[in-house]
């Protein structure tokens, strides 16, 4: 079970890393949130993936198709972050 959240971790962290690095623009986020964005990433890439291709992780949690799975769902992620990041604050003004 710690392996698997180290896993977790690490998967985030390099897949919201990437979608702040492929999605231009300024993102004031933290290390810990970048590793949360990374991780729902990889939550919203399995729920994908799964829709498309209808595979679980029988075959293994860590993948390469996983790992990229994660980082479009991280991207995702992001885009929603921030359309509805924009709406609250345009809200405020």
């Amino acid at each position: 079970m710690l392996g698997f959240i180290i896993t977790m971790i690490i998967v985030g962290a390099i897949a919201g890393f990437l979608a702040r690095a492929v999605v231009p623009g300024p993102d004031p986020m933290s290390v810990v949130t970048t590793i949360v964005l990374g991780i729902v990433g990889s939550f919203i890439g399995g729920f994908l993936g799964y829709l498309l291709f209808h595979k679980d992780a029988a075959s293994g949690a860590l993948q390469p198709s996983g790992i990229i799975g994660s980082i479009i769902g991280a991207i995702i992620a992001l885009l929603v972050w921030r359309r509805v990041g924009r709406g609250s604050r345009g809200a405020v003004r």
